[in-house]
């Protein structure tokens, strides 16, 4: 495996859980730089779609896609789907889900990574500012099909975007950043936690408090960054479940 100075934390994470997994066939997209390819420790084909990136070295094929119209029809199927940075750019991120489920074998595996804006300081620039961190104001700036931070995300929206497609085994994984960053976050973040405590206490599913235990983590409340897989259920049917 290529060894590399990890500039982004999702990075060594989007890694680890392929490694685990080590499924033949991948989709990258949007595949950005292609850094992708020289973090796994196993051969697979990694096909790689961006609108903005050059087609990527080593990657079995390549297109100049916007993704905001979701994956294109003509694809094939794969074990695992990666979106790395990409669904905060998407104005009909829901479109993006269903086509990538659309696209995994049974049981295939779709990882997204995207920015947080459940972590204290975030909410309170919007308190203050009505503008979560890295999605300003873009007027004067909108323009279809450019690089813009349109959609902020938090666990709890993006389970329930990964559940209305049919998702399961919807997991957030830890990335290693200082949680919190700011000790004044540690305390406006207490009321949440608390509640989300409170919350997976009184579940009566497996599913409700898989979700409270996630939402109510450090990585959901504190963490800048979202790591969240699922997969596509079995044949015998969509379980529901959370792990």
């Amino acid at each position: 495996m290529q060894r590399m100075n990890f500039l982004k934390p999702y990075q060594p994470v989007v890694a680890s859980i392929l490694n685990q997994s080590r499924p033949a066939t991948i989709l990258d997209a949007p595949s950005g730089s292609g850094w992708l390819k020289g973090l796994l420790g196993f051969d697979a084909q990694i096909d790689g779609l961006d609108l903005f990136a050059p087609p990527p070295d080593a990657y079995r094929t390549f297109r100049s896609i916007d993704l905001d119209l979701g994956l294109p029809d003509d694809l094939g199927l794969y074990e695992a789907i990666v979106c790395c940075e990409g669904i905060e750019h998407f104005g009909n991120p829901d479109l993006f889900f269903r086509t990538a489920r659309r696209h995994l074998v049974h049981g295939g595996r779709l990882i997204v990574t995207t920015p947080n804006v459940w972590f204290p300081e975030a909410r309170l620039q919007f308190f203050l500012r009505g503008f979560f961190p890295s999605f300003p104001c873009l007027v004067g700036r909108i323009e279809r099909g450019t690089h813009m931070h349109i959609m902020p995300w938090s666990f709890p929206q993006l389970f329930l975007f990964l559940r209305l497609n049919g998702f399961e085994d919807i997991t957030l994984h830890d990335t290693e950043e200082k949680k919190p960053k700011r000790v004044y976050e540690r305390l406006l973040g207490i009321p949440q936690a608390l509640y989300c405590r409170h919350k997976r206490n009184k579940s009566i599913t497996e599913e409700e408090r898989a979700f409270w235990s996630f939402a109510g983590s450090e990585q959901s409340i504190y963490g800048r960054r979202l790591v969240v897989s699922a997969v596509t259920p079995n044949p015998a049917g969509d379980t529901g479940v959370v792990r």
